[in-house]
């Protein structure tokens, strides 16, 4: 299992082998046209980028990755546990027309649906069944990932495609690493009670302080799922604020990270 770098001029993205089958991605900042504090890729519509220029980094990202601009359908991410079911008919979601309501997860099992969420130190979690042929994303922030929205995600995908975790495929992408994560005492204490003495694995004091590998509790919770396949990124992105948007580093004065997943038509 590995991450793989591709690139295609000045435009740069990352897969998972777990996910071949699947058209998918987890971007950077690299390959789009977007100016300023912005530049280059923003896949974000609500940091301060001109609309066209968005749209734009869509097409060339979707060119390269195997999806349409108009067939991604956006989250509006709150931190929650919250897993939602869509299909065809949200496609544009967020691109075209505001995400009104407030989820982390998306699920589906139709082709043509490119489910989209975004991070800039969070982490993403992209699954496939390719027995089942569904596919889930997830946006977990520390607060989501304290509520296993991940298992949340494999659940509803259980749910609602009849999925069996055996045969679902997990990659976690870049996201702040343990290096960087460095947390007051709620964000330990919040994953202790989530998991137990488990979460202790991926947990580091440092004084007062500690830090806290959110890659590492997000594949825990995954394997408690019956997920056994999990691909996870090596990448920090707190580490490399020059090739990956890091709230950590810049703060709001930044673009978004996206991570996309896509079913392909069956033949």
């Amino acid at each position: 299992m590995s991450f793989r770098v591709h690139r295609e001029g000045e435009l740069e993205y990352l897969t998972s082998d777990v996910l071949d089958g699947v058209a998918h991605c987890f971007s950077t900042r690299f390959g789009g046209v977007s100016e300023g504090a912005l530049a280059s890729l923003n896949l974000g519509t609500h940091r301060g980028d001109r609309p066209e220029n968005v749209l734009e980094n869509y097409a060339r990202l979707g060119r390269a990755v195997g999806f349409a601009p108009e067939e991604t359908v956006f989250t509006k991410q709150v931190h929650s546990a919250l897993v939602e079911r869509v299909g065809r008919a949200d496609c544009g979601r967020g691109l075209q027309r505001e995400a009104e309501h407030g989820v982390d997860g998306l699920v589906t099992n139709e082709p043509g649906v490119a489910l989209t969420i975004f991070s800039a130190d969070c982490t993403p979690v992209l699954l496939f069944d390719p027995i089942a042929r569904a596919i889930g994303a997830a946006h977990a922030g520390w607060r989501g990932t304290a509520a296993g929205i991940a298992v949340r995600a494999v659940e509803a995908m259980q749910r609602e495609f009849g999925c069996r975790p055996e045969n679902i495929r997990a990659a976690i992408g870049p996201c702040i690493g343990p290096c960087c994560f460095e947390t007051d005492a709620d964000v330990p204490d919040a994953m202790r009670a989530a998991l137990g003495s488990e979460a202790g694995q991926a947990i580091r004091p440092a004084g007062a302080k500690f830090y806290v590998d959110l890659k590492r509790l997000n594949a825990i919770w995954l394997r408690r799922a019956g997920v056994t396949c999990i691909d996870i990124s090596a990448d920090c992105t707190a580490c490399q604020p020059q090739r990956f948007w890091s709230h950590r580093r810049v703060g709001n004065a930044r673009g978004s990270l996206a991570a996309i997943i896509r079913l392909r038509e069956e033949g």
